[in-house]
């Protein structure tokens, strides 16, 4: 089964006309779940607001107040390119809210997948700044919620931007394993495979830098060569996927190379990556082509379910597979 958080018709978080962050991108990735013919897998989760408590697993109380006032004031820019309304911190509850609601739905049947539909993105919010179209961090407030009751939690950040957000909050946390896949150079500028985390959790940042143009093959070998020896030595009990879909060769805001299909072949990989069922939960993050959010949303979560729909093939022989085997070599020593 496949429970599902959205509730496009209570989104009020408002970019203006032209951002590339727009209220269509949700509509956008449910139409892929019809498209993958998974209406009869959905259980459909009722929305609701995240807490002041919950946020501040990983929010500072002080960062969230002015966020929230500023919101009600009318809201305006927040850094050049991140943007809030008069409804923004709703809507953002509600992403945090429905992530939590999916986890209560998995922990109660131990059984399926869950998809986070919502905006705006989270994973380049630190505790105490938005950035990057980021107001609040979704998937880490999820995370820190499962490290809170004695889970070992996995963050696979497969963005096309690094997450500099959520690894800053996790950097020296061990209970929760950060592996980010992520086009360098390009925004934030973080995300340097030499970052791996602080003294308290040396080695549970995994930063996998490719460069313009990697195809899906270079994520596929990053997988076992990298990932996956980092995550059996770790074990996680959860899988938190923060999944944008802007990695895809149409997103008009980077320059990877990847279709639906690689998406689809990553989502397999990654299933098998916590052994008991109900453990693995999707958070939609960044992807600003309308047509790629479709296509890709729609395989990623056909292949969680272990469903074949790749309505794209995936790529290969883009440049990337030597960066992971330096990467491979220098983590080995």
């Amino acid at each position: 089964m496949l429970y599902l958080s959205a509730a496009p018709d209570l989104d009020e978080h408002h970019t203006g006309f032209g951002h590339p962050e727009r209220p269509s991108r949700v509509t956008a990735a449910l139409a892929g779940l019809r498209e993958a013919r998974l209406d009869d897998a959905l259980v459909h989760l009722p929305p609701r607001r995240a807490t002041y408590a919950e946020l501040e697993l990983v929010h500072s109380p002080h960062y969230l107040r002015e966020l929230e006032d500023f919101c009600h004031g009318g809201g305006g820019h927040l850094d050049p390119d991140t943007v809030a309304s008069s409804g923004s911190f709703t809507t953002a509850l509600l992403a945090v809210g429905g992530a939590l609601q999916a986890l209560e739905a998995l922990e109660a049947s131990r059984d399926g997948v869950a998809f986070v539909a919502h905006r705006p993105p989270g994973h380049h919010a630190t505790s105490d700044q938005a950035m990057g179209f980021c107001l609040v961090n979704t998937v880490a407030v999820a995370a820190a919620r499962l490290a809170g009751r004695g889970e070992r939690v996995l963050v696979l950040d497969w963005d096309v931007h690094h997450g500099n957000g959520t690894q800053a909050i996790f950097w020296d946390d061990p209970r929760v394993l950060y592996i980010s896949t992520h086009q360098s150079p390009l925004y934030p500028g973080t995300g340097s495979a030499d970052a791996r985390g602080g003294t308290g959790a040396e080695g549970l940042t995994v930063n996998i830098p490719l460069p313009p143009g990697a195809t899906g093959d270079v994520l596929l070998a990053a997988f076992d060569q990298i990932i996956k020896p980092a995550v059996a030595q770790f074990a996680p009990t959860w899988v938190l996927i923060s999944s944008g879909f802007d990695g895809h060769r149409a997103d008009p805001l980077a320059e990877l190379a990847l279709s639906a299909g690689d998406y689809a072949a990553m989502a397999a990989q990654a299933r098998e990556l916590v052994s008991a069922p109900g453990r693995v939960l999707v958070v939609m993050e960044g992807g600003y082509d309308l047509g790629a959010v479709t296509m890709s949303a729609g395989a990623v979560m056909a292949s969680l379910l272990e469903q074949d729909y790749r309505p794209e093939p995936p790529t290969s022989g883009g440049p990337g597979r030597e960066a992971v085997e330096r990467l491979r070599a220098r983590l080995a020593r």
